[in-house]
């Protein structure tokens, strides 16, 4: 029998990586399993976004309307955006015990801004400690696979499930999704504890499974009844 009672504290899983990875399909169908697995509460979220707010600031960023004021100012904007979402969605559903889980989140910045876009690394840290402070991810899925195969499909599919065509990020150099691959990985290798690195190579079904396990592995409580690795 299932327990109706949800995670004390709720649990915040954020997936990452770079352009056309599958993040978006992932997200739907591990939030699927764990709303069949456990009977909690499942909130779907993705950044920049979450909020009024922060996707009126989602359309202005992917739209260019910050690069030209460098990575900076775009650091800022993820930042206000990210303030909203935390305020008025993912810090209220972790209070009631719902799990969060969430396309993107601070790391996104840390490899975007930062070792792609050349940000300094101590800037993102104070605006990190500022805007997430402990709210930070009990678990970190890092979607890996080569720039070329990413943005291979990501163009195939129009933008990685956001339906808004090629955007900004995805204009960029080949070399600028070389850097932020090795960003991603940089990150895993040192935040091993929070961090698990998922081959993106793979077809849907195989990568699902690999996350089922790792979070399985990783998150006991959310096996639920009749988990299987």
């Amino acid at each position: 029998m299932q327990d109706p009672t949800p995670p004390k504290g709720g649990l915040f899983i954020t997936f990452e990586g770079g352009e056309g990875a599958g993040k978006s399909t992932q997200v739907a169908r591990l939030a699927a399993t764990l709303r069949a697995r456990t009977g909690h509460p499942v909130v779907v979220t993705r950044e920049p976004g979450g909020s009024a707010y922060a996707e009126e600031i989602r359309a202005a960023l992917l739209a260019g309307a910050a690069k030209p004021y460098g990575p900076f100012a775009e650091a800022l904007l993820f930042s206000a955006a990210r303030l909203d979402h935390l305020d008025r969605l993912i810090r209220p559903a972790l209070a009631r015990g719902e799990i969060v889980i969430c396309d993107r989140f601070s790391d996104s910045t840390r490899a975007y801004q930062g070792a792609a876009g050349g940000l300094d690394p101590s800037v993102l840290t104070a605006l990190e400690r500022v805007v997430v402070g402990p709210t930070r991810p009990d678990l970190t899925l890092i979607l890996d696979l080569s720039p070329e195969t990413g943005l291979a499909r990501a163009a195939a599919r129009g933008g990685e499930g956001r339906g808004e065509g090629k955007d900004r990020f995805e204009s960029e150099a080949l070399s600028f999704h070389a850097r932020l691959r090795a960003a991603f990985l940089t990150i895993a290798a040192y935040e091993p504890g929070r961090c698990a690195v998922i081959d993106a190579t793979a077809d849907p079904d195989a990568v699902e499974a690999a996350i089922a396990a790792t979070v399985a592995a990783r998150l006991p409580a959310l096996a639920g009844e009749g988990a299987h690795g």
